[in-house]
């Protein structure tokens, strides 16, 4: 089981270099300074900032003196943002994008799978049929036109939630839910699909013949294996969850790492750039990381082959 958890954590490490080199490389590959916009400098103060920013040396260089730098947690002084460090703005921004992120996690799966048990235990019905059209809705409709319409609905026409801001518990309510819609259909669909076909299997049936009262049968069989590939699927959520976020943010003036994100790409900030790409690259990463450690718990077949290659 260690060699499993280790091979993995090697596996993400691996990850994190390609891609740290690959947006490196991608980004100088642009033609162009981008401090070229500084049009109020002189050409020597042009280069005094070239080469404040190391700009003036070699790229293999400048990648070298990167990397001294990460491995020392440093991300860098922003280009744009004047005496502020790439490691300041993602402190003081990503504290937002966390807590919708959460929420909307939190949302995706209570939702999703209560819609898919009621689907799955009134498989055929009207309750199924139901819940199945809100699934499809929430799949078709993407996050960047759900946001608006959700402000259209309930903050201009109703007025029963903030349109833009996180301040209060109310104002992440149409953000969560946005972020979360196409996450809540994809866990119903899933669940509902994983359970009938679980409720059909052989030791339902026994559980049934012993007379247990058929909530234990849902809670205590059914629904645990039916979770695995849920918990699988919950890596990607996180991915889907960050990277949706971007765009939330931008609609309900979020000031998340989204707008920073945004920003740095318009502005050619580099180290705000490399700093922020990092940054979600490790969370979507470890998200991963997590998922695989989590089914060692809940899927006794990768735990006893883990157990197998440990030995």
């Amino acid at each position: 089981m260690i060699r499993y958890v280790l091979n993995k954590f090697i596996f993400m490490l691996i990850s994190l270099f390609a891609l740290v080199t690959a947006t490196f490389v991608l980004m100088n590959a642009v033609p162009g300074s981008p401090l070229r916009e500084e049009k109020a400098t002189t050409a020597q103060i042009q280069k005094n900032m070239e080469a404040y920013y190391g700009l003036d040396k070699p790229l293999v260089q400048q990648y070298g003196v990167y990397l001294e730098k990460l491995a020392h947690f440093d991300l860098g002084i922003s280009m744009k943002q004047r005496f502020r460090s790439v490691n300041q703005t993602i402190a003081q921004s990503f504290g937002y994008s966390l807590r919708l992120g959460i929420v909307s996690m939190i949302t995706s799966v209570l939702a999703g799978c209560a819609l898919g048990i009621i689907a799955a235990m009134r498989h055929r019905k009207l309750l199924d049929n139901l819940a199945m059209i809100l699934a499809v809705a929430g799949l078709a409709v993407p996050s960047m036109v759900m946001a608006p319409l959700l402000q259209y609905l309930f903050a201009v026409k109703i007025r029963a939630f903030p349109v833009t801001g996180l301040h209060g518990p109310l104002d992440y309510v149409l953000p969560a839910i946005a972020l979360s819609s196409v996450s809540i259909a994809f866990i119903a669909r899933l669940i509902r699909s994983t359970m009938i076909e679980v409720l059909s299997a052989d030791f339902i049936k026994t559980a049934k013949a012993k007379g247990l009262p058929g909530h234990l049968i849902v809670w205590r069989h059914a629904l645990r294996n039916s979770m695995l590939p849920v918990v699988t699927y919950l890596g990607y959520l996180t991915a889907n969850v960050i990277t949706g976020s971007v765009i939330i943010e931008q609609i309900f003036a979020i000031p998340g790492m989204g707008k920073f994100f945004v920003q740095c790409v318009i502005d050619r900030d580099y180290p705000l750039i490399m700093g922020t790409t990092i940054f979600y690259a490790i969370l979507l990463l470890a998200s991963r990381f997590l998922a695989d450690i989590a089914y060692l718990f809940v899927d006794p077949r990768i735990r006893i082959s883990a157990g197998r290659m440990g030995g």
